[in-house]
């Protein structure tokens, strides 16, 4: 468990966040414990929801990724069949990706600029099937591209663009980017889950509806042997986290929270399980 645990932060220190949809609130509340505390990473790497809460992070914005996760929904309903039935949407991404970070809560652009925690954010290049590892220090435009992409959920959302290349979810391609952020350089680890220990994705490969991306043959195939791979991924976690070579944060007690969830209380909980749990860490901070 995550709980008094130690983690020395250092120059090769990167925060790995992983997605899961609603799910994500656990995350909102161990990165408002860091905020609170004023622990900063050089480096951070989010898929889907975890990119969302990442950016908040980044823009020191504590609180609303929060607030976009249950007060906003509490508000505004923004995901269910309704929004997939009028815009081919189960979310409302004019909400979330628009009128949200230019009129409900401003994203602090300058702060994210002027940040000095590198950020990516994950996408799926649907022509590849490849994991994109995206970074845009300047343009606003572009950074709410890359997140809604990032977020664009296979089958329930439609392609998201990115420099004109079609996109969708991080996670279909690399859920857990670990190994990215070692390539990076960053070797001590600390990754956030968004599920229990011990979860493991059902099978290897999954079934795919034979109409679903018939022009993009390697995302079918991405979106079919995700299972596999991220159970691969997993096993890498745990024997790092075992070796003590990488911190993991997860939730403790049973998750009752879904990737589509939208009862506020359930939400709530998790959020709160979330910052119970980073408050509990110990960071010591290397020169």
């Amino acid at each position: 468990m995550a709980a008094n645990k130690k983690y020395t932060l250092n120059s090769h220190s990167g925060l790995v966040l992983e997605g899961g949809g609603m799910r994500g609130v656990f995350t909102c509340g161990v990165l408002d414990s860091f905020m609170d505390r004023g622990i900063e990473f050089p480096y951070a790497i989010g898929v889907s929801a975890g990119a969302c809460n990442g950016l908040s992070y980044v823009s020191h914005q504590r609180g609303r990724a929060r607030f976009s996760n249950i007060d906003l929904l509490e508000k505004y309903r923004y995901i269910g069949f309704r929004h997939l039935l009028t815009k081919r949407n189960i979310m409302d991404f004019d909400l979330l990706f628009h009128k949200f970070p230019t009129e409900i809560i401003p994203y602090d652009y300058e702060a994210y600029q002027t940040s000095t925690t590198h950020f990516e954010m994950v996408t799926t290049d649907c022509i590849t099937g490849e994991a994109c590892y995206l970074h845009e220090p300047r343009s606003a435009e572009r950074i709410i591209d890359i997140v809604k992409a990032s977020s664009s959920l296979p089958f329930v959302t439609p392609i998201s663009y990115v420099d004109g290349r079609p996109m969708l979810d991080g996670g279909i391609a690399d859920s857990l980017p670990v190994r990215r952020a070692m390539e990076c350089g960053y070797d001590n680890l600390c990754l956030v889950l968004t599920r229990n220990s011990g979860y493991r994705k059902s099978g290897t490969r999954s079934w795919i509806p034979p109409f679903a991306y018939r022009r993009y043959p390697a995302l079918r195939e991405a979106i079919a042997s995700r299972n596999g791979r991220y159970n691969d991924d997993i096993e890498l976690v745990e024997r790092l986290e075992a070796e003590g070579r990488m911190l993991v944060i997860r939730p403790e007690k049973p998750i009752a929270v879904g990737r589509m969830e939208r009862d506020i209380s359930h939400l709530v909980d998790l959020y709160d399980e979330g910052y119970a749990v980073a408050s509990k860490i110990e960071f010591i901070a290397q020169r």
